[in-house]
């Protein structure tokens, strides 16, 4: 049976970050509905206020959803922010979803703060909230702190630019859903139960993310005793660096688990 897939994205990105991506996830999985879903406050909901929880932002998906007509059970692909809304959403809602697939994400209780955002980051992120930095310089410093493999893709930035012009986050729902993101705490067990030992959920860690440690992504594996695939090169923007690496995890993930 296909089961729509919902991608969420992360902090105070879009739908449309996904890029190409969205199109070759659909055209590798024929058949499946895939709806890359806005949180409040973001892309085509960016006059929205954004939850200022995690929980709020799965309520939110789970309405808007609703009224697209887009039905449970789903199979959730989601990247950081988005990733945390996936888990308090398998946590609140377990029979809405067959499956999550996890991507550079972390957590507490698992992780420390250094991990789950890098020191050498700091600087940056600071950069990209400053209200006196362009479009331009925002987008490139995302880039470089983002994707190890994309440098050379530097079409992307132009994309970025354009959708930050056209949809921007507004600088307190920025605020609202860093601190979602900084309070939100996991449930310390699995929140869906593996069926017929075929676990439902899958991490996917870059290990030369130079955002968030890929150690989270391990501490998480080891506490809910699931599958965690290391990409040797990619950055945090995973699905940006690789597409058909992710593509294929997925895909032997999903035969394992059918």
């Amino acid at each position: 049976m296909h089961h729509p897939w919902i991608l969420l994205r992360g902090l105070t990105r879009e739908a449309a970050h996904w890029g190409s991506f969205a199109d070759a996830f659909r055209h590798a999985l024929p058949g499946a509905r895939v709806v890359a879903q806005d949180l409040p406050g973001n892309g085509l909901l960016h006059r929205a206020v954004s939850p200022a929880t995690v929980r709020g932002m799965v309520d939110s998906c789970r309405a808007e959803l609703a009224a697209q007509g887009v039905r449970p059970p789903f199979r959730v692909l989601a990247m950081s922010l988005g990733a945390m809304v996936a888990v308090e959403w398998a946590r609140v809602a377990p029979e809405e979803l067959v499956g999550c697939v996890l991507i550079n994400t972390s957590l507490r209780p698992f992780s420390p703060f250094y991990q789950r955002l890098r020191p050498a980051s700091y600087l940056q992120v600071l950069r990209c909230a400053a209200p006196w930095s362009s479009p331009l310089t925002i987008e490139k410093t995302v880039l470089r702190m983002t994707s190890n493999l994309a440098h050379a893709r530097g079409a992307v930035v132009g994309d970025w630019v354009a959708l930050r012009r056209q949809r921007p986050v507004s600088a307190s729902n920025a605020l609202r859903q860093l601190l979602a993101a900084a309070r939100y705490t996991a449930p310390v067990a699995a929140p869906l139960v593996p069926v017929s030992e075929s676990p439902r959920i899958l991490l996917l860690a870059s290990q030369n993310d130079g955002l968030v440690s890929c150690r989270c992504s391990q501490a998480i594996a080891r506490a809910w005793g699931v599958p965690l695939q290391m990409h040797p090169l990619a950055g945090h923007d995973l699905p940006l660096d690789d597409a058909q690496w992710v593509i294929g995890q997925v895909r032997s993930w999903m035969e394992g688990s059918l």
